[in-house]
């Protein structure tokens, strides 16, 4: 496999195709064999998935993978604010997606557990590009199963995501913490729900949160208190007797006005606001991080697809801090 590093300022450069006319993201090799697997440190998957539509009809977000990808090809991994490449201490490469059935969430969340297992397996941090938020219960609930009762889950959102069901559909993307709350291996007390904020929530969903002891921390909390102190708070919660922390973003935790291309959601996150949380996600060694609920095809400058760039560019800078830290 190739050397594992960003290829913008060659100028050479020829794009590594995951498919026919899609970039691997940032142009990383393509992981084809368990060898490959084997041989790096952080692994990308895609999960073209979406299933049950909660705000009428088709929501593009099944081109989430493919437009992160083909926007991602413009970075690399040096972040002059840290003054650290997350690829000089960190080897990487692109899975390419799994392979998802239409309307069919036992083959999907099958496939997902299985990719998702195997990176792990391989000792690879998963970093995870969807697709909708339903895809968080297989790849957490999989991830729990390697270390029952000791995952920390840092989830980034507008919503709970905790319904026990919308529309009679338990696994859509409104429940998959709900599912998680009752997932054997699971301890919902270690879940951190963050940026909660607006009126696309529902009562239920803050009851359950009580409920199952999962802590909350709405935007307006974060907007008094800082970023800093609301994520140092979050990572207190989720490490508190865990082994590993996941991290989970909805683009919809930023505000409208910094995502054009996701859920409209006001009084959110500022860009800045999230990539530094997220970058102290990555520096307390959290270990896995997806990123779902893009809408490509709504206008035209892919920001959404940018967003996404930058918060799995910014988690990768904070564990490669942690490395060279800790070891």
């Amino acid at each position: 496999m190739k050397d594992s590093k960003p290829t913008i300022y060659d100028p050479a450069f020829l794009p590594t195709n995951i498919y026919s006319g899609v970039p691997s993201f940032l142009n990383l090799p393509v992981i084809e064999t368990q060898e490959d697997l084997e041989a790096v440190d952080v692994a990308v998957m895609g999960v073209p998935w979406e299933g049950g539509c909660t705000i009428g009809g088709y929501s593009s977000c099944t081109e989430g993978p493919k437009s992160i990808r083909s926007a991602s090809i413009r970075y690399t991994g040096y972040l002059p604010e840290f003054d650290i490449d997350a690829f000089a201490h960190l080897k990487a490469g692109d899975c390419g997606d799994i392979p998802v059935q239409n309307g069919s969430y036992d083959f999907t969340f099958a496939e997902i557990r299985k990719q998702f297992g195997k990176i792990v397996d391989a000792g690879a941090i998963p970093i995870t590009l969807g697709g909708d938020h339903s895809i968080a219960y297989p790849t957490i609930s999989e991830l729990a199963k390697r270390h029952p009762k000791k995952v920390g889950v840092l989830h980034f959102d507008a919503h709970l995501d905790n319904f026990s069901a919308f529309g009679g559909d338990p696994y859509s993307r409104c429940s998959p913490f709900y599912c998680l709350y009752n997932d054997p291996n699971m301890d919902p007390t270690k879940i951190v729900h963050i940026g909660i904020r607006g009126p696309r929530n529902h009562q239920e969903e803050r009851n359950n949160a009580r409920k199952y002891g999962a802590a909350v921390i709405p935007a307006m909390e974060i907007k008094r208190e800082g970023w800093e102190a609301s994520i140092q708070k979050a990572l207190e919660i989720a490490s508190q007797g865990t082994e590993v922390l996941y991290v989970t973003i909805c683009a919809d935790c930023l505000d409208a006005s910094c995502m054009p291309q996701g859920p409209q959601d006001m009084g959110g996150l500022t860009s800045f606001e999230l990539l530094m949380m997220v970058h102290e996600c990555g520096k307390a060694g959290a270990s896995a991080l997806d990123f779902v609920e893009i809408y490509p095809e709504n206008g035209t400058l892919q920001t959404a697809s940018h967003v996404g760039c930058w918060m799995a560019l910014y988690f990768l800078n904070g564990v490669a801090e942690h490395r060279v830290n800790h070891g």
